[in-house]
C-alpha cells in the first residue's frame, strides 16, 4: 500500500472545501478546519458526496465528528491555508497574519505549508519570517513553504504557479495540486511566482479599468450596439470586483512614487468608483422617465458566495446598497433572483450584478420592467 500522509486544510471556505474534496476522492486522508470554531472534520468520500459545497457542510457541521485544531495540524504532513478573509483596508493584513499564526502554531518538523492567498511583491518574505519566529524552525531545512496564488476570477491561464522556497521538488504535492487545478504545475522560485502573479492580475484588471473609464463618457448617450459588444457587455460588477482583494494586497506591498504604483492605484480607484457610475445611471433613468425617487424602489440582484476566501464583494455590495439608499430610500437585496409579482404603487428598478442574475431576472421580464445590467455601459433593458 502506498504512503498517504495526513493533509490539513485550514479554512472552511469554498476554495478550501473544493480542494479538500478533490484530494479526498484520490484516497488521501484530509481534515478541514473551521477557523471560527477551531475544530477539524475528517473528510471521506461519503461526506463529500453528501455535502457538495462548503455551505452544505457548514449547515450540518454540528452533527459531524470533530477534533481540536491543534490535534489536526500537529499530525499533518501538509498544511493548506484557505481562510475566509472578511476585513478590508488596513485591517486585512492583520486579519490574515492572525489566522496564519493560528494555523502554523501546532505544526511539527518537516511539515509543508502551501499558501494560496495572493501576495504582493516581497510579501512571502513576511510569511517566512512569521513561520520561523512562531515555530522556531527554519524554512528550507526542517519546514517547507510553497506559494500557490489562486486566481480571483476567470483569468485565463493554462498553468498554476507554485513558488518553491525549497531545494527539492515534491512529487506528492504536485500530484495533489494537479488534481485540484487540472492544470500543469509550474515550479518556480517564490520571487518569480510573486512577480508572475502580480503581472497577471495587473494585465487583466488594468484592462477592465480602462474599459470602465472609457464607458463613463457614454452615460446618457445612445451608443451603437456594435460598439457596446467591443466593451465587454457581458462583464458585470461581479467580474469587475473579483480582483479587488488581490489589487489591494499588491498596493500595500508598494512604496514611493513610480509608474507601477500609479497603475495599481488608478486601477483600484476605477473599480471602486464603478458604483458611482451605476448610481448616475439610475438617476438618469429617473430623470428621463420622469420618475420620483419616493415612488421608486431599487432591487439589487447579486448572488454571492458567502463562503469564498475573499470578502471584498460583500463590502462592495454593502457600499452600493448604502449609496443607493441615500438617493432612493427604498432599496432591497434580492434573496431569490426572480421578479416580484406583488402589486405596488412604486416603480421597481432591478440591478443585475452578474450574468447569472441577469438571466434569472430576464426570464420573468415584462414590458414594464426596468433592468439595469451592471456592466461597463450600465445597459438598460
Amino acid at each position: 500500500m502506498s504512503y498517504s500522509p495526513n493533509v490539513a486544510v485550514y479554512g472552511l471556505s469554498t476554495e478550501g472545501y473544493n480542494f479538500a474534496s478533490s484530494i479526498v476522492s484520490a484516497g488521501h486522508k484530509v481534515s478541514i478546519i473551521d477557523e471560527s470554531s477551531k475544530m477539524g472534520i475528517l473528510l471521506n468520500n461519503d461526506i463529500t458526496r453528501t455535502y457538495s459545497t462548503a455551505s452544505d457542510l457548514i449547515e450540518d457541521q454540528p452533527l459531524l465528528e470533530a477534533e481540536p485544531l491543534d490535534s489536526v495540524i500537529s499530525s499533518a504532513s501538509y498544511l493548506f491555508f484557505f481562510p475566509k478573509i472578511r476585513k478590508i483596508g488596513h485591517e486585512v493584513k492583520i486579519d490574515i497574519s492572525s489566522k496564519f499564526i493560528d494555523a502554523i502554531k501546532p505544526i511539527n518538523k518537516d511539515t509543508s505549508i502551501v499558501y494560496p492567498l495572493p501576495m504582493g511583491i516581497a510579501g512571502n518574505e513576511e510569511n517566512i519570517d512569521i513561520l520561523e519566529h512562531t515555530t522556531g524552525m527554519t524554512v528550507g531545512e526542517n519546514l517547507y513553504y510553497y506559494y500557490m496564488p489562486l486566481n480571483s476570477g476567470p483569468i485565463l491561464s493554462t498553468t498554476t504557479i507554485l513558488g518553491n522556497f525549497n531545494s527539492k521538488r515534491d512529487n506528492f504535492l504536485e500530484g495533489m495540486l494537479n488534481r485540484f487545478t487540472n492544470q500543469e504545475i509550474n515550479f518556480v522560485d517564490v520571487v518569480s511566482a510573486e512577480l508572475a502573479y502580480v503581472s497577471r492580475i495587473l494585465r487583466h484588471y488594468s484592462g477592465i479599468a480602462s474599459v470602465l473609464e472609457v464607458c463613463k463618457f457614454a452615460t446618457g448617450y445612445g451608443v451603437d450596439n456594435r460598439i457596446v459588444d467591443n466593451f465587454h457587455k457581458d462583464l458585470y460588477l461581479d467580474d469587475i470586483t473579483n480582483g479587488l482583494h488581490d489589487l489591494r494586497i499588491i498596493q500595500s506591498s508598494l512604496h514611493g512614487s513610480n509608474p507601477l504604483v500609479y497603475l495599481v492605484n488608478g486601477t483600484i480607484k476605477s473599480i471602486e468608483g464603478y458604483s458611482k457610475n451605476l448610481i448616475d445611471k439610475v438617476r438618469y433613468i429617473l430623470k428621463k422617465r420622469d420618475l420620483k425617487a419616493s415612488k421608486t424602489k431599487i432591487s439589487i440582484s447579486w448572488t454571492l458566495d458567502v463562503n469564498e476566501m475573499r470578502g471584498d464583494k460583500i463590502g462592495v455590495y454593502t457600499l452600493l446598497e448604502s449609496r443607493l439608499r441615500d438617493y432612493i430610500g427604498d432599496v432591497e437585496r434580492r434573496g431569490k433572483n426572480t421578479l416580484d409579482n406583488y402589486p405596488s404603487d412604486k416603480t421597481t428598478i432591478y440591478i443585475a450584478c452578474s450574468k447569472t442574475d441577469f438571466h434569472l431576472l430576464s426570464k420573468n421580464n415584462s414590458a414594464e420592467t426596468i433592468i439595469i445590467k451592471a456592466n461597463p455601459f450600465c445597459e438598460v433593458i
